[in-house]
């Protein structure tokens, strides 16, 4: 099982968010669990967003992010990805790189890096 600190979800939605992602994954019965990781980040373009940490199935977790997003009509971060670099770069390198969406709709991209333990916005931009 997978796991990981790197979804968000806006600044202020976050109990509410994760409680729905948490119902949705019950009821639909995917291997998902999410929890607020108690620290939010902000960005220039997008706003102020509390980081989710979750675990369980990667697949299930980027499918209901993109739902909690549509269905709630919030502003979502969906990451874990990472530039194609050679296999020891890839593995031991802070960078990665998130998809933003807003009720639903894929709207930007954010590259994050990792300061003492936690994720903060280096770039971003719109679509």
């Amino acid at each position: 099982m997978a796991g990981a600190d790197s979804f968000a979800v806006e600044n202020g939605k976050g109990a509410e968010a994760v409680g729905w992602m948490n119902e949705y994954a019950k009821k639909n019965r995917l291997k998902f669990e999410a929890r607020l990781s108690g620290y939010s980040m902000d960005s220039v373009r997008f706003g102020s967003f509390e980081l989710v940490s979750w675990k369980g199935d990667w697949s299930a977790a980027r499918n209901i992010i993109k739902k909690v997003s549509a269905k709630m009509r919030i502003k979502a971060v969906e990451s874990g990805y990472h530039e194609k670099k050679d296999l020891l770069s890839s593995m031991f390198g802070s960078a990665e790189f998130g998809k933003v969406y807003s009720g639903g709709n894929l709207i930007g991209q954010i590259e994050l890096t990792s300061k003492g333990g936690r994720w903060t916005v280096k770039a971003e931009s719109y679509f």
